[in-house]
C-alpha cells in the first residue's frame, strides 16, 4: 500500500482526505502537517490519521512516503514542493501551483534532479465526460473546432477577503484568474490544445483587494479556434460553464464546483445525429473531483508513467494566466512564448503593476 501525507489542513484538505479514503487499500493517509498544531490534531482525529507533524522537514525525516499533498495557501506551494523533491518524494499540489511562471520553471528544474514528480490538482480534467470529450476530439468524431467559451461566474463577498492571504499578489498570485477560473480554463486548454494569442482586460470593480475581481479574455488557438474566457467573483448567480462549437456538434457543460454526465449536453449539427448517439453510449454518475484525479495519479505511479497533470501541462496553463495579465495591463496582444525571463510578467503576475494600484 502506498503512503501519503497532507500538508496544510484547511478547507481543501478535506477533499484530499476524502479522495484518499475513497481510494481504499491503494493508499493510506499516514500523517498531516500544519503550523497550527491544534487544527492539525483536530483534522487527524476527524480522518483517523495516526501522526501529526508541525513542519514538513520533520515529516520527511521520519515518514516513508510516496506522495505529499500540498494544501497550504498558495505562497507556500513552491517552497514546500521543492523540499519534497529534494527528498525524492512525489507531490500533488493544489492550485494555483505557483505564483508565477518563474516559479513553475524553478520546479521544472528541480524535478529534473529528483526521483519525485510534481502534479497539479486540476481535477475537472478527470471527470468521465471530459475524458470522453478529449477522446472524441482526438479521434475526429466532432470535426473541426470553431468557437468556445469558458465562464467562471462566482460570488465572493467582502468577508471572504478578510482572510489575510486573499486578494494579494504576494500571497495569492492574482485574483479570480489565478484562484477561481483556473479550473475551467485549464479544462478548456486541455480540450483545445495549444493557445496562440490573448487579448484581455482585467478590473477591480468592487472588492477591496490588490488584485482584479474580474477578467475577460479573447483567445485564439493554434488550430484557429476562437474563445472567450471570463473570470469573476462578483456574480450573484454562480455558474461554471464551458461551450465548444465543433463542426458536427455543440458540447456544453454547466455546473458549479463539480460535474457529472448529467451536467453535459450534446447538440448535433444537422445530419450528424450519430455524434449524440456516440456520446450517450458511455454514461457515468461519477462527479469530477479530487477522487478522479487521485485514481489517475495512482494509476500512473503503478505503471511507472508521469503522474498527470505534469509540470509541462501546468506551465501551459500558467503561461496563459501570465499572458492574460500582461495583455490586460499593457493593452497589447500577447502571444504564446512571449513571456520569458526578461518580461516583468515572468517573475510576478502583477508585472508592471495593475492600473488601479495607485488608486488604493
Amino acid at each position: 500500500m502506498r503512503r501519503a501525507a497532507i500538508v496544510g489542513t484547511g478547507a481543501i484538505a478535506s477533499a484530499h482526505a476524502e479522495a484518499l479514503r475513497a481510494a481504499g487499500d491503494r493508499i493510506e493517509l499516514v500523517a498531516v502537517v500544519d503550523v497550527d498544531e491544534q487544527r492539525a490534531r483536530e483534522f487527524a482525529a476527524e480522518w483517523g490519521v495516526p501522526r501529526v507533524h508541525s513542519r514538513l522537514a520533520a515529516l520527511l525525516d521520519t515518514e516513508d512516503l510516496d506522495v505529499v499533498h500540498i494544501c497550504t495557501p498558495p505562497r507556500a506551494h513552491v517552497p514546500l514542493a521543492l523540499e519534497c523533491l529534494a527528498a525524492d518524494v512525489n507531490v500533488l499540489v493544489e492550485k494555483p501551483p505557483a505564483l508565477s511562471l518563474s516559479e513553475v520553471d524553478t520546479l521544472i528544474a528541480a524535478e529534473r534532479g529528483s526521483a519525485g514528480r510534481v502534479a497539479t490538482v486540476f481535477q475537472h480534467r478527470f471527470g468521465p465526460a471530459a475524458i470522453r470529450l478529449r477522446r472524441m476530439v482526438s479521434e475526429g468524431v466532432l470535426g473541426r473546432s470553431f468557437v468556445a467559451k469558458c465562464d467562471t461566474l462566482w460570488y465572493r463577498g467582502d468577508a471572504y477577503f478578510d482572510v489575510p492571504w486573499r486578494g494579494s499578489w504576494d500571497s495569492e498570485g492574482g485574483g479570480p484568474t489565478m484562484g477561481h477560473g483556473i479550473h475551467q480554463f485549464d479544462l478548456l486548454l486541455s480540450v483545445l490544445g495549444p493557445w496562440q494569442e490573448v487579448r484581455a482586460v482585467a478590473a477591480r470593480q468592487a472588492r477591496d483587494v490588490a488584485t482584479e475581481d474580474v477578467s475577460m479574455a479573447l483567445v485564439t488557438f493554434a488550430d484557429g479556434t476562437v474563445a472567450s474566457v471570463i473570470n469573476s467573483v462578483l456574480s450573484p448567480r454562480e455558474t461554471s460553464e464551458l461551450r465548444f462549437d465543433f463542426e458536427r456538434a455543440t458540447v456544453e457543460v454547466e455546473h458549479l464546483y463539480g460535474y457529472t454526465d448529467a451536467h453535459w449536453t450534446v447538440t448535433p449539427a444537422p445530419g450528424h445525429d450519430e455524434v449524440a448517439a456516440l456520446w450517450r453510449e458511455e454514461q457515468s454518475a461519477v462527479v469530477s473531483g479530487h477522487g478522479c484525479q487521485l485514481t489517475a495519479f495512482l494509476d500512473a505511479l503503478d505503471s511507472g508513467e508521469m503522474p498527470p497533470v505534469t509540470l509541462a501541462d501546468t506551465r501551459n496553463t500558467m503561461e496563459f494566466i501570465a499572458a492574460l495579465y500582461a495583455s490586460a495591463f499593457t493593452g497589447t496582444v500577447v502571444k504564446a512564448g512571449q513571456i520569458g525571463p526578461d518580461s516583468p510578467f515572468y517573475a510576478t503576475m502583477e508585472g508592471i503593476g495593475a492600473p488601479w494600484a495607485n488608486a488604493r
